[in-house]
């Protein structure tokens, strides 16, 4: 796990020691990616520099360090990530004759794309990635993200030249001081990111999961897929599993099981998070199972009624005999986060998740270098709550009446916070869901909706941005998927959308800010895209059966825990944002919201204090708004106020 950065200079006059130190301030902005080395490689003649700073974790000494040249000179990787199968590709015929140096997945991968080419390297690869790969013999550069966008990738070009980096304050190091591109803003109010292949800056450009971006010698972009998820959805709702449920099971605990011990593959301590539910349990459970020694396992828990999962992770540890590491995280714990994630997300990102997710990955970072997370396990099981509510609600919606359907909504959106938690306390433990103000407060904004519409809503933070930004548009989400002909199939449009968007830009994102900010690397093996593909394949009564979710997921953690230890209503990794906006966070949020500053005239002041207001009185619950907003400004503050300059390359 590394931070990669680098430059071209058009003009090609900068000299050596230049090119080195340009490219050195780059990576040297993110540092704590790679605390165990550094290394800068440039060509004057071709104005070219990659950069990068190394984590260690396969290959320790200095065979495994880059940027690495390939053995006939003509390729220079910069690279950040892990290719799990490296071995398996050092054995393909092609580089029998190969006399590696070291025992890196770089080195492989390098001499794979010289021998083999970029395709065929790129088909057998399995792993997260973002390389950036120079051609010296056609001076040409190679952006590459991996299928599912587990690691970051950010360029821009101009007229002096072209920078790329794993993060933008990369960008910003080299001297980039764009403008805030509006349409950006609204974008992340909607979604508390800003969706692919869009950035918070005007001409800032994310490389797409499965992409590879190629810069020609004459600077013409041009951009590939290697890879699509909607791609793979088509296909495998075209050729589904044909077999028996046990079958379907089996293949599939043989696939994670494979999956979860190729990750395993470490020069440095390992663990994984495990939060007692049916991913990280199952990722852990694999583990025991691939029987390469001790499992450590790792757990936060909060002093708040309704949001700890620690006991329930605890269980688990102890059926399947781990080494359990747990803290319980206080409010003073969480809040203290708050101040640092301007800092930590260098681009404005909304998910109040970040702060235990980087709170979890403080306490794992003290015992271990890497750990194996369950992300993706909803989005490919169809995990999520707003699969349920699209798959009985939707039909529901689509047969009632919408002046019943806008009677209910309203109801519902009257009905005291108070109140609503008071009678879910009177329901059975079975039957009684976590955080219910935020599941009913969800039902009553999808309620009056349309499909598509009734979608969008469900993931977005704020219901109406152009409200907020004086009638901006967003930028267009790219929600045009078509499943093949056949039964309704909205549950799956609404999977692809998320694996396609939610996943890589929110819960990826998060992930990786949040571990790579103490070194951590996190591997998430239910994304392993052999998993993905078969899970496309699986008929919806194996995703979802009789109304329970990630069915057949659970099929296979049934042979390794007890149903009893993890059969629960789904928590999520939340906190008590609504009254903590109302309590301890309302001074810094005050100070935020100060109308002189606020949104430096991206945002609607009044319409902004007006949310403000509702929240505080508890009219109305607009916690998920109130943050996403004032994470733009925290982040505003922190890295765009003043910032016009263009970069000098």
């Amino acid at each position: 796990m590394c931070g990669i950065a680098g430059l071209i200079d058009a003009s090609r006059s900068a000299s050596a020691p230049e090119l080195e130190r340009r490219a050195r301030a780059m990576t040297d902005a993110i540092a704590y990616r790679g605390p165990d080395g550094s290394g800068v490689w440039q060509d004057t003649d071709a104005g070219v520099a990659l950069a990068q700073r190394r984590l260690a974790i396969v290959d320790l000494t200095p065979t495994g360090a880059q940027p690495m040249i390939s053995a006939d000179g003509r390729w220079v990787i910069s690279y950040n990530g892990e290719v799990y199968n490296a071995a398996a590709i050092a054995a393909s015929a092609e580089l029998a004759g190969v006399k590696f140096k070291g025992t890196s997945d770089t080195e492989v991968i390098l001499e794979s794309f010289a021998h083999r080419g970029i395709d065929r390297t790129l088909a057998d690869m399995n792993g997260m990635f973002a390389i950036a790969l120079w051609d010296r013999a056609e001076r040409s550069l190679h952006l590459i993200r991996d299928r599912l966008g587990i690691k970051p990738l950010v360029f821009t070009a101009n007229a002096q030249g072209l920078w790329f980096a794993s993060e933008l304050k990369a960008l910003v190091a080299a001297g980039l001081k764009p403008e805030i591109d509006p349409a950006s803003v609204a974008s992340f109010l909607r979604f508390g990111y800003v969706p692919t292949p869009y950035s918070i800056f005007k001409g800032v450009t994310k490389v797409k999961s499965g992409e590879i971006v190629t810069i020609d010698a004459s600077r013409n972009i041009s951009h590939r897929q290697y890879w699509s998820v909607a791609e793979v959805a088509t296909s495998g709702l075209m050729h589904p599993f044909t077999g028996s449920e046990a079958q379907a099971e089996a293949q599939l605990n043989d696939l994670l099981l494979d999956a979860v011990g190729g990750q395993m593959i470490s020069d440095v301590p390992l663990g994984a998070f495990l939060s007692g539910g049916i991913d990280s349990s199952t990722v852990v459970a694999l583990m025991v199972a691939a029987q390469r020694g001790p499992v450590r396992t790792f757990s936060i828990g909060f002093d708040v009624a309704g949001y700890d999962e620690s006991r329930h992770a605890a269980a688990v540890a102890a059926h399947l005999r781990t080494e359990h590491h747990e803290m319980t995280v206080t409010a003073e714990d969480a809040l203290a986060v708050v101040p640092q994630l301007a800092e930590m997300y260098d681009e404005p990102f909304a998910d109040s998740s970040q702060i235990p997710t980087h709170l979890i990955s403080k306490l794992t970072r003290r015992h271990v270098t890497v750990a194996l997370s369950g992300d993706g396990g909803d989005e490919l099981f169809a995990g999520y709550n707003r699969y349920a509510l699209g798959y009985g609600l939707g039909g529901l919606a689509a047969r009632s009446p919408m002046a019943l359907r806008r009677g209910l909504a309203a109801a519902i959106n009257a009905t005291p916070e108070g109140l609503i938690n008071a009678a879910a306390r009177l329901l059975p433990s079975r039957l009684r869901a976590a955080n219910p103000v935020d599941k009913l407060n969800k039902l009553a904004a999808v309620l009056p909706l349309d499909r598509e519409a009734f979608y969008l809503r469900l993931v977005s933070q704020c219901p109406d941005p152009a409200a907020l930004t004086n009638g901006v548009a967003e930028h267009p989400v790219g929600l045009q998927w078509q499943p093949p002909a056949g039964p309704d199939r909205f549950v799956e449009q609404m999977q692809l959308f998320d694996t396609a968007t939610f996943l890589p830009d929110d819960i990826l994102q998060k992930v990786d800010r949040a571990s790579m900010a103490v070194s951590l690397e996190v591997r998430p093996p239910l994304l392993d895209h052999r998993v993905v593909e078969f899970a496309w394949r699986l008929p919806r009564r194996m995703r979802v059966h009789h109304g329970q979710s990630k069915w057949l997921l659970r099929r296979v953690l049934d042979r390794y825990v007890p149903r009893a230890l993890v059969e629960r209503p789904k928590m999520g990794f939340g906190i008590p944002l609504a009254e903590w906006l109302r309590g301890p966070l309302r001074a810094w949020a005050e100070e935020l919201l100060d109308p002189k500053r606020l949104g430096g005239g991206l945002l609607n002041v009044p319409a902004v204090h007006e949310l403000w207001a509702e929240h505080l009185s508890g009219r109305r619950n607009w916690a998920y708004a109130m943050w996403t907003v004032l994470m733009f400004e925290a982040w505003r503050r922190r890295w765009a106020e003043n910032t016009t300059k263009p970069p000098r390359a």
